[in-house]
Parts: C-alpha cells; sequence; structure tokens
C-alpha cells in the first residue's frame, strides 16, 4: 500500500474521527467560552482533571456514564473558579488560565498519587465499546468511519449541533454572542453580562473535562500522566482555525486528526529511515500553517479578552 492509498481505507478514517472526538468536546468547550468574551487558557488542565475524574470514578466502581457526569462537573467547577476571578473580578484571563492548568494538573497528580500510592502501572477499567448503528455502519468506508464509534464519538457530534443551534437559534446563544461582541447592549436588556459569561465558562470547561474523560474511558482504558499531550493548546487553535464557528472547528478538528493518524501510518512505512520525531511534528507544523492562512481573514469576538464592569460604556 503506498501513501495515498491510506487515505481511502477505512481503518485511517475510523482512527482519524477517535482522534478527533476529544478535540471535538473541549474545541466546542473554547469555543463557547471565547463567544462569550473569555480566553480560557485553564483548558489543557481541566482535560486532565477531566480525563482523571470520569476514569476513578468507574475504578471505584461507578458506571461509564456517570463517570462522564462527574468529570463534567469537575470541569464545571474549575470553570467557575476560572469565572470567577476573569469575569467579576476582572483578572488577566492569560495568568488565570496557565494558573488554573496548573492547579488542574498538579491537584489531579496528587490526588492519584495519594488514592493509588503502592500502584506501578496504571490500572485499567472496561471502557466504552463501539456500538454500530444498524443499516448505516454497513456502508463502505464511511460507514464503519463515523457509524461504529463508542458512544461518546456520538455524542461529541451531537455537541457541535446543539452548540450550534444553541448559538445560533436561542435566546441564549444571542446573549452568548452579544456578551462577547457587545456586552454594554447585553446590559442595556437588562441581562447580566457576569452571569451569561460564567454560565458559559462553566458549561465550556465542563465540555473540555468530558474531551479529557474520552482519552481515559474511550480512547484508552487507563489514566497516565501526560496523557493530554498538548491537545488543549490545539483545542485553542482550532477554534481560531474554525472562525469561532462550531461547523468550521469541526471541520479543523477532523482534519488534525486525520494528520495525526496520517504520520502514524507515514512512520510505519518509512520503515525507520526518517527519524520519527520528524512526523510527530508534521500535523502541527501543518495546523501552524492552516491558522496562518486563515486567521488572516477570521473575525474574532470584539469583547474576548476585555473585562466588563456593570455600567460601563
Amino acid at each position: 500500500m503506498d501513501a495515498l492509498e491510506i487515505l481511502f481505507t477505512a481503518s485511517f478514517w475510523v482512527a482519524a474521527i477517535r482522534i478527533a472526538s476529544p478535540l471535538i468536546f473541549a474545541t466546542m468547550g473554547e469555543l463557547i467560552c471565547e463567544r462569550a468574551g473569555v480566553l480560557n487558557l485553564g483548558i489543557e488542565g481541566i482535560m486532565t482533571a477531566g480525563a482523571f475524574a470520569g476514569w476513578f470514578t468507574v475504578y471505584a466502581g461507578g458506571d461509564l456514564w456517570t463517570g462522564v457526569l462527574v468529570a463534567a462537573l469537575a470541569g464545571a467547577m474549575f470553570g467557575l473558579l476560572h469565572a470567577t476571578l476573569t469575569v467579576p473580578l476582572g483578572l488577566s484571563q492569560h495568568v488565570v488560565g496557565i494558573g488554573v492548568t496548573l492547579l488542574a494538573t498538579s491537584l489531579t497528580y496528587f490526588i492519584y498519587r495519594l488514592a493509588l500510592p503502592e500502584v506501578t502501572s496504571p490500572p485499567k477499567i472496561e471502557p466504552f465499546q463501539p456500538l454500530p448503528i444498524p443499516g448505516l455502519s454497513k456502508v463502505p468506508v464511511l460507514g464503519e468511519a463515523l457509524f461504529s464509534q463508542t458512544p461518546l464519538t456520538y455524542l461529541a457530534f451531537l455537541t457541535v449541533a446543539v452548540v450550534a443551534w444553541v448559538l445560533y437559534r436561542t435566546p441564549v446563544g444571542l446573549a452568548v454572542r452579544a456578551a462577547g461582541e457587545n456586552p454594554s447592549a447585553v446590559e442595556a436588556q437588562g441581562i447580566s453580562v457576569t452571569a451569561i459569561r460564567m454560565g458559559a465558562v462553566m458549561v465550556g470547561s465542563a465540555l473540555m473535562a468530558v474531551g479529557g474523560a474520552f482519552l481515559t474511558m474511550s480512547a484508552f482504558n487507563s489514566f497516565f500522566f501526560e496523557m493530554i499531550n498538548g491537545r488543549g493548546w490545539i483545542c485553542i487553535a482550532l477554534v481560531v482555525f474554525g472562525s469561532w464557528r462550531p461547523g468550521k472547528a469541526l471541520i479543523g478538528a477532523i482534519l488534525f486528526a486525520a494528520f495525526d493518524a496520517y504520520q502514524v501510518r507515514l512512520q510505519q512505512m518509512s520503515g525507520g529511515i526518517v527519524p520519527y520525531q520528524v512526523f510527530l511534528m508534521m500535523p502541527y507544523a501543518l495546523s501552524i500553517l492552516a491558522l496562518i492562512l486563515v486567521a488572516r481573514r477570521a473575525t474574532y469576538p470584539k469583547a474576548l479578552m476585555i473585562p466588563y464592569q456593570k455600567g460601563e460604556r
């Protein structure tokens, strides 16, 4: 099989969709935050906390969906912390976000060592299993790639549709977008900008944590240190790539995942002739290039990263 033929195999696209799933959750979460005017750089740590919270809940005897819920709640709590410091108090979103990432990551590792002091290798759980959709899963290539995935992957795609519908078809979505564009107009309508922004950050952070939980409960079956591996930062770039629109951000996540899946297969084909680090950097280099090309035309929320106090004009 040559390098081009890989792109037309079902196994390649199955892997790409699986790799994209946690990115989709976290990207939608970051998009909601930024649409409301808040840059959430705590995403990397929140994904780590969600990965651990979901996995540990199942390891302790809970079912898988309870693990997803606990992960979302853990993410929402870190989101509440982030929102409290950046929205009503108006602290630097950059500094607070990095602080939340450091806190969430360090706290997660501390709790892991506290709960499992004698463990030398990560304990395993029984993760979500693929759930083929009758009829659709039999479609060549596309069926196996899209309709033979785990329930969390289906939930990721459903999340994109729900986020898009809420943002563009509901009064709540209009308020969120207005909070990121013209918060004084939101206040003029008698709506609390603080409440909208804090709520958006909490919901967005919950989705980020579910993205982390996907890794320990669907992609893999255990928790290990550094497993997020920069995915949170990629999601921030994907929001910009998608011009703060859910549909475009989804395409960006799938493209990045396809690059990632492709480099793994190219490594196998090269036979060690080319250093593997070259292949590892490919998806990131291509992402940077795509970001440069797209970001010039992107229209960002006008009030992004700008603190707002009631009564300001």
